[in-house]
């Protein structure tokens, strides 16, 4: 009596099993011709990237290897994490890239301000600004990064400024 009950609660278990497993393998399914043409397009965005930083930069910093690794040391070095980017950065001056690139590049991405947190590409974007034009200003900054405020022209006194 116990054997059958047995053999029938394995059976159950496997066919179970095996309908939770088809459903997941259909939804991987509908999903993947999505992910495949995100994923084509962000390789044509990285290429582009390349190429732009190629045609702009006329040292070291514009070869793929040196702005794929400054860029991500440079993002590194602005959430903290300095160990990896301390790693990186050996790897960058490995491929006889410029050191003093990461620093300018650096500064500017400190210079422009704060990120907004909420937009997972403005820091991507502007270390790549900062990348390519590491003296730009304000213009380098995509939209997205919350900037100060710039003046508008009032007659009205700043704080800390004289009066005009």
């Amino acid at each position: 009596m116990r054997l059958p009950a047995a053999v029938f609660a394995v059976a159950l278990l496997i066919a179970s099993a095996t309908s939770v497993l088809a459903q997941s393998g259909e939804q991987k399914q509908e999903t993947k011709p999505q992910g495949a043409a995100d994923a084509a397009k962000d390789e044509k965005k990285k290429a582009d990237e390349f190429a732009e930083a190629a045609r702009v930069l006329t040292s070291s910093a514009g070869h793929p290897e040196c702005v794929w690794l400054g860029r991500r040391v440079v993002n590194l070095l602005w959430r903290d994490d300095l160990d990896t980017a301390f790693r990186h950065l050996d790897l960058y001056d490995r491929f006889g890239c410029p050191g003093g690139h990461i620093q300018t590049a650096f500064r500017c991405v400190v210079r422009l301000g704060n990120i907004d947190p909420k937009a997972p590409d403005s820091l991507n974007a502007r270390v790549h600004g900062c990348w390519i034009n590491p003296a730009g200003q304000q213009a380098t900054a995509p939209a997205s990064v919350a900037s100060p405020p710039q003046a508008t022209g009032s007659s009205a006194p700043q704080p800390g400024g004289n009066p005009q």
